[in-house]
């Protein structure tokens, strides 16, 4: 029988609540019959449903990396209640009859396994096979640059729509844009989408949101975010023009190192950074600080963890985006404490912090070494860094918080409030980045002074214009002489 544990069950299920209700489907005598192959690598489960004809739910570990579920349900959560109930069965040793594995079964298997096959290398094939492969593959690159060229001109035609209004908008005021006229923006936003316009969808949208929230409570925050997204939303759609027709012009519609891809549209695959050199074999992340966020812009829960490279001190983010009307088909990502060791990490185009993603990690626990690595590689110098950190922050496609893992000389209270000295003599003032959840308060009720004086601290710097200056949100302390992290973002 597999070695399936509760947690292998949860880490597969989509969300908590499909995991739990698989296990009361378990728990009460819900499946009639179990099958088992004689080589273990195919499990299957008859299940009761709501009608009188049971659902056949399998689990097949043909590749026990990357197990494929199937149910005869209607659910579009994967894997459903019903195969996580199959694996609680499977985890609890239920007696598991013996079975064939179906035909059906092995043509699918086949399938996957003739997809996975490497091709046929250009020497060992006819010069017909040759022949028709290079025809094969030429006529599936005219087909993809044509279909990149037609993306790219609609969004010129979209980018028009969205230059001529927010004109509008500077020549007669932020003003206008509210009462009676917001619908017409709204339905701008719509069209944006129709127009593969991503980016500037989301920052009408924003702006549309802040506008919206100025009319009700006439906070000058409000306006002055108003202000800010507009200058954004302008500098996009002059730099987006000018990058299509660069593209459309020079007849190289391939994708290429710029953050603008995204932002007009584009999904990275893996592939894909790999082959334009946004990779790094054996990296080595440790997991500093989690959050989840929502942005109201993007309809969409955005789960965030923020990693320190244990060999540059470069501080990465992973982002996992949950859109608010598929929430229950998308999994919550969650905290991870320790070093994920990872063969092959993708490295997005990034202004600011840079987003990775990987396929497969292994896991392990913080060692002595990986505390002196991260305290050695932390910024030593606030004033060295805050000229790099404005002048990122200036950039209208940066994210406007960029995350520095900072040694620090002391952490207390001035005049002005709480504050972060370093060793230097440099300082900077704390505040809660208004995006996220607060932690000067965790801060304030920590008990014991030695945790504020020689540490380190990932810090999140960004630029309050209330304030008009620099400040910082600590995230997470690394106290001196102390190998642990504790996380105010966990």
């Amino acid at each position: 029988m597999k070695n399936i544990t509760e947690q292998l069950i949860l880490s597969l299920a989509p969300n908590p609540a499909a995991a739990s209700n698989g296990k009361k489907i378990s728990k009460s005598g819900g499946f009639q019959k179990l099958y088992r192959s004689s080589d273990d690598t195919f499990f299957m489960g008859e299940c009761k449903g709501s009608g009188k004809n049971p659902y056949i739910t399998s689990a097949d570990y043909i590749d026990p990396e990357h197990p494929v579920f199937r149910c005869t349900c209607p659910s579009r959560q994967f894997p459903c209640k019903h195969s996580l109930g199959l694996m609680y069965e499977m985890m609890e040793e239920k007696s598991f009859m013996p079975c064939e594995i179906p035909e059906d079964i092995q043509r699918k298997r086949g399938k996957i396994a003739a997809k996975s096959a490497p091709a046929k290398a250009p020497e060992d094939m006819t010069p017909e096979e040759a022949a028709k492969a290079e025809k094969k593959k030429a006529a599936a690159a005219r087909s993809a640059k044509n279909a990149k060229t037609k993306k790219l001109q609609k969004q010129l035609e979209g980018l028009d729509l969205a230059e001529k209004a927010v004109k509008e908008l500077i020549s007669a005021g932020l003003g206008t844009m509210g009462g009676a006229s917001l619908p017409t923006y709204q339905q701008l936003s719509k069209q944006l989408g129709d127009y593969y316009l991503n980016g500037p969808q989301r920052l009408l949208n924003r702006l549309i949101i802040e506008i919206t929230a100025f009319q009700k409570d006439n906070l000058e925050a409000h306006y002055d975010n108003a202000i800010d997204t507009l200058e954004k939303l302008y500098s996009l759609i002059k730099k987006s023009r000018q990058y299509i027709n660069e593209k459309i012009s020079g007849d190289d519609v391939s994708n290429d190192d710029t953050v603008l891809y995204e932002e007009l549209g584009g999904n990275w695959k893996l592939s894909e950074l790999e082959a334009i050199g946004k990779c790094k074999k054996n990296a080595r992340l440790a997991q500093l600080s989690f959050w989840v966020t929502y942005d109201e812009a993007r309809k969409e829960y955005i789960d965030t963890g923020a990693w320190c490279d244990l060999d540059s001190g470069e501080i990465y983010l992973t982002k996992n985006f949950r859109p608010l009307k598929s929430l229950k088909y998308v999994k919550a990502e969650d905290s991870i404490f320790g070093v994920a060791e990872i063969p092959s990490m993708a490295i997005y185009p990034a202004d600011g912090n840079t987003r990775v993603r990987w396929d497969g990690a292994s896991l392990r626990g913080l060692t002595d070494e990986d505390f002196s690595q991260m305290r050695s590689l932390a910024v030593k110098s606030i004033a060295a860094e805050a000229k790099g950190i404005k002048n990122t922050l200036k950039n209208a496609m940066a994210n406007p918080i960029v995350y520095k893992l900072t040694a620090f000389g002391k952490i207390g209270k001035t005049s002005e409030g709480m504050v972060m000295k370093d060793k230097e003599g440099g300082s900077i003032l704390l505040e809660d980045f208004p995006e996220l959840e607060g932690t000067l308060g965790s801060i304030e009720i920590l008990p014991g002074a030695e945790l504020f004086e020689n540490g380190t601290a990932l810090c999140g710097y960004w630029y309050s214009a209330e304030k008009r200056r620099l400040c910082a949100q600590p995230l997470c302390i690394i106290p001196d002489g102390e190998n642990n992290v504790i996380r105010l973002l966990y």
